[in-house]
């Protein structure tokens, strides 16, 4: 395996990572942002009122992109395995 191979893979592997984590961590800040507004306006500085509701958001993110990321979970992995023979040199 060159250098050049180790890193694509170390990229391809970050790139998704990325895109695995993104829709969840977008939901969480999405809704973090609008318990801070809604804290802010209503003037209620509760730590623990934020919580539960990006908890939940983080939540429904995963069950709605679980299929989406099953796929290219499972798409990543066949390429590992198609070109293991070509990495274990």
């Amino acid at each position: 395996m060159t250098e050049e191979m180790l890193m694509g893979l170390t990229r391809e592997t970050l790139m998704l990572t990325l895109q695995l984590a993104g829709p969840m961590l977008l939901f969480g800040m999405l809704v973090g942002i609008l318990m801070s507004v809604l804290q802010a306006v209503t003037q209620v500085q509760e730590t623990s009122l934020g919580f539960i509701p990006k908890a939940i958001a983080v939540g429904i993110a995963f069950l709605i992109c679980a299929p989406w990321m099953v796929q290219k979970l499972v798409g990543f992995t066949t390429l590992l395995f198609g070109d293991f023979a070509v990495f274990a040199r």
